[in-house]
């Protein structure tokens, strides 16, 4: 992670664009491409996602490539350790969500806490 953090500032910073990857523009940047990657699967069926020809494997892979980049960057602003936060954020997740409450269910968490 710090490795890519390291390009990342170096690509960043030849190019002079520090003065334009605020934290703002970076999560607007973000959310581009994660549309991106959402544009690839739109009108498939589960099953088609699930099996993508190679070439769309691999166009998915370059818009991947770009949420990622983005959210290390964004996240090295914020001085967030990304692995850390999604870390915490699974515990939390699973305080939310007890395996064996939800097993094989898709509910939002507050609809399980309405059961209870």
């Amino acid at each position: 992670m710090e490795n890519l953090k390291r390009v990342i500032r170096q690509f960043v910073k030849e190019r002079d664009w520090e003065q334009f990857h605020s934290p703002k523009n970076l999560a607007m940047a973000l959310s581009v491409e994660i549309a991106e990657i959402v544009e690839h699967f739109q009108w498939l069926t589960q099953e088609q996602s699930r099996n993508l020809p190679p070439e769309k494997v691999r166009e998915v892979a370059q818009e991947i490539g770009d949420v990622m980049i983005y959210l290390v960057e964004l996240s090295d602003q914020l001085g967030v350790n990304p692995i850390e936060a999604a870390t915490k954020k699974v515990g939390s997740n699973s305080s939310k969500y007890p395996a064996d409450l939800v097993k094989g269910k898709a509910a939002k968490y507050t609809e399980y806490q309405a059961a209870e």
